[in-house]
């Protein structure tokens, strides 16, 4: 898969685990890997892209007496959900012409 579409889809992965409620990285990461796996590594370069770009906001908690950052979705990475699942209709789209021609070209 292309580096760049599977970026802006885990992105959009990461919004909709905020869209369920605020958590950290490492609830994140839980919360994705049974149906998209995800790495820290991979993880923190995405919020901290997304928080850039007014997708989400950071805030910290005390937890067992250290600070623990936690993120939130705004209506900025809400629309971004609504907007790729839009898009992602026209994808499917072209997938689905993609895959017929090819079925044709294959039974050739």
């Amino acid at each position: 898969m292309d580096v760049q579409v599977k970026r802006g889809i885990l992105e959009v992965c990461v919004l909709s685990v905020l869209a369920r409620g605020d958590s950290y990285g490492y609830q994140i990461i839980k919360d994705m890997n049974p149906t998209v796996p995800i790495t820290e590594s991979t993880l923190y370069p995405i919020l901290k892209r997304l928080e850039s770009a007014g997708a989400l906001t950071v805030y910290s908690v005390e937890h067992q007496g250290r600070l623990r950052k936690f993120y939130a979705i705004t209506e900025e990475g809400k629309q971004k959900i609504k907007d790729f699942i839009e898009n992602w209709k026209d994808v499917t789209t072209a997938y689905q012409f993609i895959e017929e021609g090819w079925k044709q070209y294959d039974k050739a």
